[in-house]
């Protein structure tokens, strides 16, 4: 690391600020041994866990804990670090962080620890953000995929990638460089198989992907209707507790409710909004008006109609604000009907017979939203990805089918072999091989603090 900010000995509590039996403080960099020595009286053996007093600058005991020293390379960071065990009152904390920026060290920025673990090459950049990934986890399935990206899973599928387009690219140019010759390499088949067997690889990657997302950043339904068709009953059933108001007056709901439920671990923000419907009331025309504002915004809408009305007039008066959008019909009530719960098409639409008040149908409807969204709650070896790296795989694929098209349609090797180079390049954006100093700063300094 060339940067000096990154030769400065950094420190931080690594644990969750507050009161709890225990903190860690943890310290990184060059002026460690230095520190410890200070610090703790004595020089600790790598890897060596010591319970010895904290001592200040007149040599009183600050606390006393558990002292663990790892020296570079075999550490988080790939430099020396050193982690402070000791009692976790706020207190105690801010007097042995005092006393080690006395000695040298600095306050660490968000997410630096594990920047620097990326810097020196101990972790790549997508197993850098399983580590924030891994820490926000919202279940169980959340966190094994974030585990598994942790662990290089995703990285080692897309280093496979990469190695394959390199190979790829090879063959190319010296395709290339002997295009005098009276052999047709660019018409060999082998460029043309590899370039579909790279796709079918970057496919299922892509598939894998996909689904990680949906468990680490969940999807937005808007539950939307007219005034009093279940809209706040159903927000209440999906959460499983009392979160809205329910009354027979109409309007009741004038802002947008929100919470967060899981489906089958995934995560999904569902949203209550007003009853729409032409009124006077101005607070109530706010509130409309912010119901359209969220469906402009959500993965998909609830549209609740009730089940002793005319399902297809009302589909066909859908308001034209949501004609564009993907909109699920839910016909609420069907207790008062005496039906069974249901899933059938309207007009091209889906629509999803229940009773939000007894419950029936309810588990139909969350199948049906996995369907729509295409999340599968069963499926194995799911990566914990990030919006930018589904962008950068779907950036891969495009170049790499442009190369495909360039070279059997158009026979234009240099462009093919271009293409190949930009779908590369995609690749090593995901694992940090290739990234702005800009990218890397925004995405640490959304960690944790200590990590």
């Amino acid at each position: 690391m060339e940067n000096a900010e990154h030769q400065e000995t950094i420190a931080a509590q690594a644990t969750a600020p507050g009161r709890g039996g225990v903190a860690i403080i943890r310290l990184s960099g060059p002026a460690v041994p230095s520190i410890m020595q200070v610090l703790l009286g004595c020089s600790l053996l790598p890897r060596d866990a010591r319970y010895l007093p904290f001592r200040d600058s007149d040599g009183e005991v600050i606390d006393i804990g558990i002292a663990i020293f790892f020296p570079h390379p075999h550490s988080f960071t790939g430099e020396d670090v050193l982690e402070l065990h000791g009692h976790g009152g706020p207190v105690v904390v801010d007097l042995i962080l005092q006393r080690v920026l006395q000695l040298g060290a600095r306050l660490a920025r968000s997410g630096e620890f594990s920047e620097r673990a990326f810097l020196n090459g101990k972790m790549d950049l997508a197993q850098a953000e399983a580590v924030a990934d891994l820490i926000d986890a919202s279940s169980q399935q959340a966190a094994r995929s974030a585990i598994r990206s942790l662990q290089g899973e995703f990285s080692n599928d897309i280093h496979s990638l990469a190695e394959r387009l390199i190979h790829l690219r090879m063959y190319l140019e010296a395709a290339l460089d002997f295009a005098e010759e009276e052999i047709d390499f660019l018409g060999d088949e082998k460029i043309a198989l590899g370039l579909k067997q790279i796709l079918e690889h970057l496919s299922l990657v892509q598939h894998k992907a996909k689904q990680g997302s949906f468990l680490r950043e969940g999807i937005t339904l808007v539950i939307a209707g007219q005034p009093n068709v279940g809209k706040s009953s159903l927000l209440n059933a999906l959460s499983g507790h009392e979160i809205a108001i329910v009354t027979d007056i109409p309007g009741t709901t004038r802002d947008v409710l929100r919470n967060v439920i899981l489906i089958d671990g995934l995560p999904v923000h569902v949203m209550d909004t007003a009853g729409l419907r032409e009124s006077a009331d101005v607070v109530e025309q706010e509130g409309i008006k912010r119901a359209y504002s969220e469906m402009e915004k959500a993965d998909l809408i609830l549209y609740l109609l009730e089940a002793n009305k005319n399902q297809a007039d009302a589909i066909t008066a859908l308001p034209s604000k949501m004609a564009s959008h993907p909109v699920l019909f839910i016909r609420n009530k069907i207790d008062l009907t005496h039906e069974l719960p249901s899933l059938t098409t309207v007009n091209g639409h889906d629509v999803i017979s229940l009773s939000v008040k007894s419950g029936a149908g309810l588990s139909l409807l969350k199948d049906h939203i996995k369907k729509r969204i295409g999340f599968q709650s069963s499926a194995e070896g799911l990566y914990f990805a990030r919006r930018r790296h589904l962008e950068a795989l779907t950036k891969a694929e495009s170049h790499i089918k442009n190369s495909f098209t360039q070279l059997m349609e158009s026979h234009l090797g240099e462009l093919a072999a271009e293409d190949l180079r930009l779908a590369h390049l995609a690749l090593c954006e995901i694992t940090g091989e290739f990234s702005a100093d800009d990218l890397l700063g925004r995405i640490f300094s959304s960690f944790c603090v200590g990590k």
